[in-house]
């Protein structure tokens, strides 16, 4: 049975209200979070998939059925997206070796660094920094801190005097505006 508060809030977040999809977030992060962590035993994992469930989720609001409690949507989600993580990682280690094969591998991959891939990383930074330039500047203080300057969640949260949630909220929400921005750059670099 759902509440009516719960009902407002899921009206005006699909009337795209940004203090509804915090405060669903609030209100739901740590069910889905411990539901999942119970699955994967593995908080980071469980952070990522609880962090897609609520994107996918807030995407797709206005597909929200009443008819079911909002609860049980977020935590079938959470499943899904918890089953394709498992899928591409099963994807990604289909070379099953033993340590005498790695170890022969080890020869063989040469991983240093020559200069001309050290220009390409540069270039590439130099390319990634500019797109990150087009974000509003609080998306782009979260993404400079989590990525460029390796901090965690809970140190953003501290160094920006924001409840956790609305850290990763707004990290998460960077990340997506980012990958939309470098999606359309590449849409109009192969239409010209």
């Amino acid at each position: 049975m759902k509440d009516d508060n719960t009902l407002k809030l899921i009206k005006a977040a699909q009337k795209d209200d940004r203090i509804a999809f915090t405060s669903l977030l609030n209100q739901y992060w740590a069910e889905v979070f411990n539901f999942i962590l119970k699955r994967t035993g593995n908080e980071t994992d469980a952070e990522d998939i609880t962090i897609e469930t609520f994107s996918k989720a807030f995407t797709n609001i206005v597909k929200y059925d009443e008819t079911y409690a909002f609860n049980t949507w977020l935590i079938s989600i959470a499943k899904n997206v918890h089953i394709d993580m498992i899928r591409k990682r099963k994807k990604v280690s289909f070379l099953d070796i033993n340590d005498e094969q790695q170890q022969s591998l080890n020869y063989i991959i040469d991983d240093t660094m020559n200069i001309e891939d050290e220009i390409i990383k540069e270039q590439n930074l130099a390319v990634f920094k500019n797109y990150i330039a087009l974000l509003k500047p609080h998306y782009q203080e979260v993404i400079e801190m989590r990525f460029f300057q390796d901090m965690s969640y809970n140190e953003i949260s501290e160094a920006l005097h924001e409840p956790l949630n609305n850290v990763k909220v707004k990290i998460m929400r960077a990340k997506k505006l980012l990958a939309e921005i470098i999606l359309k750059q590449i849409d109009q670099n192969f239409t010209i």
